[in-house]
């Protein structure tokens, strides 16, 4: 079987990788929260300032 014919039936194959899917969007999630974690204060401050500069005019 030449590598064309493998290529072609592993893309034909639908089913996918799905606990490689599950992994990668928990990470991802877990990733975010993180962030958010941190720099949600920062970020609150930052937009608040700026809004008060705005509002100041």
């Amino acid at each position: 079987m030449s590598f064309l014919n493998r290529t072609a039936d592993r893309l034909a194959d639908d089913r996918g990788d799905v606990p490689g899917w599950v992994l990668i969007t928990l990470m991802t999630a877990g990733l975010v929260l993180v962030l958010w974690g941190v720099a949600g204060p920062a970020l609150t401050t930052v937009f608040e300032q700026a809004i008060d500069r705005v509002s100041s005019f």
